[in-house]
């Protein structure tokens, strides 16, 4: 899907990680930000907490897909088959969204979760793992959608050295192999720097980041 993409640096390439620029062409970020609009219509967005402190995450979120990440105060981190509002199954993630695993997941098995991260003004994610997952060895694929990010991958531990990197609308960042089990996050989103979603229907428009996971082994 897209033009020839340029890839990440070398050290990072053998690690399993791979940043594909400009990999979703314009025509087809329009589509899929409308299409995450009528998901939302179905599955509105909500605002997870943090376990044990009940702390309000600053990214609003939603799932699509078999199962979808969800946290709360008493019970944390988990994949839930339901939204957690309306009680109703996740819509289906679209067949552009799994194309894009399909193309470059390299993974025998499709996704089963699709999370919808709705990034606003101010709105950041700190530095974590993706480790609630069964299938550890499924790479972990991003579609980047709207204003700018300043991401930040790390590695292993909390105490690897960090880089940052601006993932711009119709980016994909693969995790696969060594790096599927890096720290990584956002440190800011360059609030106004692209109006994809505001022609979408989002009236504020902000970013979207679709991330693809397999949870169950095959």
């Amino acid at each position: 899907m897209g033009p020839t993409t340029r890839r990440s640096p070398k050290l990072l390439k053998q690690s399993g990680f791979f940043l594909h620029q400009a990999k979703v062409p314009l025509a087809d970020q329009l589509r899929l930000a409308i299409g995450v609009r009528c998901i939302l219509a179905n599955a509105p967005a909500y605002t997870p907490l943090m376990p044990r402190s009940g702390t309000p995450m600053s990214v609003r979120m939603s799932n699509c897909g078999p199962l979808g990440w969800f946290t709360d105060k008493d019970r944390g981190y988990r994949y839930i088959d339901r939204h957690p509002e309306t009680g109703q199954a996740w819509p289906a993630i679209p067949a552009a969204v799994l194309a894009v695993w399909e193309e470059l997941s390299g993974y025998p098995a499709p996704p089963e979760a699709c999370l919808i991260n709705l990034y606003g003004p101010g709105a950041k994610l700190g530095l974590h793992i993706d480790q609630d997952e069964e299938a550890s060895d499924a790479p972990v694929v991003s579609i980047s959608l709207g204003d700018t990010a300043v991401f930040r991958v790390g590695g292993a531990t909390r105490k690897n050295p960090t880089r940052t990197m601006k993932l711009h609308s119709g980016d994909v960042v693969v995790l696969g192999g060594e790096s599927r089990h890096w720290y990584h996050g956002v440190d800011r989103v360059l609030t106004g720097s692209n109006r994809l979603l505001t022609e979408a229907g989002f009236p504020e428009g902000g970013r979207i980041n679709l991330t693809l996971r397999r949870v169950t082994t095959p």
